[in-house]
């Protein structure tokens, strides 16, 4: 079985941030969003992968997993383009694929049971495909699969205005090389879009049984600056205590953190975890870290209330105030206003930025 791993889109939705790179680099825990879905991909036994780009940030995503063998996985990189939707990204990886069956895997996903029971259930049965299905409160938003009262997939469609049910597809399935000949017929939906929903109904209706797993834990979609936060507080959870950097006698360090060589803590600063703090980054006196943030590498801060927020790395933030539940881009500096006049906030803001002052 092989892995397809979808790394391309423009995450619209998490503009300003993507305007400098994949939504899929995005950093939760202060690991990228795909390294998760690989490592998911490897602990289900599945080392083959096609990652398939788009556009965007193909040098980026390329740079980052390079051929594979850092993480003990063999990687082939298949260019989709311009996004016609899911089913014409996995009809780009028909060739990769060649006879074999597949995991198609959105690589913006966070899963954390990861997928070795949605594989094992798929090939304990001959199926057409198997989704991976969870319950949600925003059931229009997404594929939704009704099934019958055994479990079976009886209908499956794509964001409808009257569900038939809330369990969603969370962007996770499993295919037979049969998928490829049913894309090929597809049209394109309302959304001018080529449908998995649609070619997985295909496969129903042409007689082959669609194996369902409903995902038990916790899952995240993170095309939304919430929903990185949300990640990265449910990843921090389990967040390994490892102080491997330098901390100041004079420091205050409470619960699990994770404290990346050469990162530094110095006196006068109180760390509260769950937090995770990269290379380089220097933790200054009267700075207040709260739990479940992630600081990226490089990072510079001093006399700052930082909580449940993420930064993503080579920032400076030495303003007296309190940030919470914040998503900070790379190369940030947030400074102190309290000594200029006229009094008021300074900002340069990007473009889709989202402010409360």
């Amino acid at each position: 079985m092989k892995g397809v791993l979808l790394a391309g889109g423009t995450g619209s939705r998490l503009r300003p941030i993507t305007h400098t790179g994949p939504k899929q680099l995005l950093p939760v825990a202060n690991k990228p969003v795909l390294e998760y879905a690989v490592e998911d991909l490897k602990d289900a036994g599945i080392t083959d992968i096609g990652v398939v780009l788009g556009h965007k940030g193909r040098e980026a995503i390329q740079e980052l997993l390079g051929d594979g063998s850092e993480y003990g996985v063999d990687i082939t990189y298949i260019v989709q383009g311009n996004p016609l939707g899911l089913a014409h990204a996995a009809g780009c990886a028909r060739d990769f694929v060649g006879d074999d069956d597949f995991v198609m895997y959105l690589g913006d996903n966070i899963l954390k049971q990861g997928i070795e029971d949605l594989v094992e259930s798929f090939q304990a049965g001959e199926y057409g495909a198997g989704i991976a299905l969870q319950e949600v409160q925003n059931p229009s938003e997404f594929g939704i699969a009704e099934t019958d009262a055994d479990g079976a997939v009886t209908r499956l469609v794509e964001k409808p205005a009257d569900p038939p049910s809330n369990r969603a597809l969370i962007g996770i399935y499993v295919f037979s090389n049969d998928v490829f000949d049913v894309i090929e017929e597809l049209e394109p939906s309302w959304r001018g879009e080529l449908e998995i929903t649609d070619a997985i109904q295909d496969l129903l209706e042409e007689g082959n049984p669609i194996d369902s797993h409903v995902v038990e834990g916790w899952w995240k979609d993170t095309g939304r600056p919430q929903d990185i936060l949300d990640a990265n507080r449910l990843v921090l959870e389990d967040v390994a205590d490892d102080r491997a950097g330098e901390i100041s006698t004079d420091a205050e360090v409470t619960g699990r953190v994770d404290l990346a060589p050469s990162a530094r803590v110095e006196a006068g600063a109180v760390i509260r975890g769950p937090v995770s703090i990269e290379a380089g980054t220097t933790i200054g006196p009267g700075t207040y870290v709260g739990p479940y943030t992630s600081i990226g590498p490089d990072c510079e801060l001093a006399d700052v209330h930082v909580e449940n927020t993420v930064l993503v790395g080579e920032s400076e933030v030495t303003s007296a105030e309190t940030i919470v539940d914040s998503l900070i881009g790379r190369n940030t500096r947030i400074g102190s206003a309290a000594d200029e006049r006229p009094a008021g906030r300074r900002l340069v803001v990007g473009e889709n930025s989202n402010l409360k002052l």
